[in-house]
């Protein structure tokens, strides 16, 4: 009841419509100045990605298990089982001759790969480098794209670029994919970690239309994102509220705060079947500044049906 109140009272003042025009019009230039300032240090990578979607890694063995109760809405009770720390025998050298075979004869980039991964929003890297590292199948792909110009740069400065493994490319997810370089019904996976929330609410089902015309049937989403009553949505004051549940940073840049409810009906809307809704909550303590920091997430799962035509 409090965390309701709190969100009433700053919504209570808005942004000017001009204001919030120029913050859906200029969207790309806020990221770049972001990203210009803040380069890679703002992001860590996500190594908890192969705990919470080890689809991304199958053959990863370094990361925990988590191990979720019944009750869905309560995964902060998961316990995770031990693991090994290892790759599996068969994956611990990427054969970069077999890599740069697979280019050779290409009509488009990535179409020998057996398996391909698309990151919307990839900042800096921060989620595709974790799975280009762990994963040596040389049959991998991995796509990612972003809005802003200066973050796809900084994906294509980092070490492991160049290993022929990798494509980073400038897209408005919410508008035009015609520089994606992969074909309709071609991807395995693609990730949504903390990006449909820089999104105005009005486009998110676009997003998730284009994504299911690019996904292979049997593809997977894995979504994680900011939840409703989040510290960061409590946080925001009066003056920063876009729109219902939407607001902006003092930086130009936008967040949304999402129910399981809304996630569920902008990806089955176009099609997808949902495996996978949760809330994870957490509590974040800073012993040295005595603060209890209450986390809610949404974590999701979708599949394109298998009937669908690729």
């Amino acid at each position: 009841l409090a965390a309701e109140a709190a969100v009433k009272a700053a919504a209570t003042t808005l942004v000017t419509a001009e204001a919030a025009v120029d913050y859906e019009e200029k969207a790309d230039e806020y990221w770049d100045t972001f990203y210009g300032i803040h380069q890679n240090r703002f992001f860590k990578d996500r190594n908890w990605l192969f705990t919470e979607f080890p689809d991304l890694a199958p053959k990863y063995r370094g990361a925990p298990v988590r191990v979720f109760t019944d009750d869905n809405s309560a995964p902060e009770k998961a316990v995770e089982e031990n693991s090994t720390g290892k790759l599996s025998d068969d994956m611990r050298v990427l054969d970069l001759d077999q890599v740069k075979s697979l280019r050779e004869g290409e009509d488009w980039f990535g179409e020998k790969s057996s398996f391909r991964v698309l990151e919307v929003g990839c900042g800096t890297g921060s989620t595709v480098y974790p799975i280009l590292e762990v994963n040596t199948d040389p049959g991998l792909m991995v796509y990612c794209c972003d809005l802003s110009k200066t973050a796809v740069n900084l994906v294509k400065e980092h070490k492991e670029f160049s290993q022929q493994r990798c494509y980073s490319f400038v897209c408005d997810v919410t508008r035009d994919w015609s520089e994606a370089p992969f074909k309709p019904g071609s991807l395995d996976i693609v990730t949504l970690i903390f990006v449909l929330s820089a999104i105005h609410p009005d486009k998110m089902k676009e997003v998730a239309r284009q994504i299911f015309r690019y996904m292979k049937p049997g593809g997977q989403v894995f979504f994680r994102d900011y939840g409703r009553y989040d510290l960061a949505q409590l946080r925001f004051k009066k003056g920063r509220c876009i729109q219902e549940n939407f607001y902006v940073r003092g930086d130009g840049t936008r967040c949304y705060f999402f129910t399981q409810e809304e996630i569920r009906d902008i990806f089955t809307s176009q099609g997808f079947i949902q495996t996978q809704n949760i809330v994870d909550r957490r509590l974040q303590v800073n012993r040295g500044k005595k603060l209890k920091m209450y986390r809610v997430w949404i974590q999701a799962k979708f599949t394109k049906p298998l009937d669908q035509p690729s």
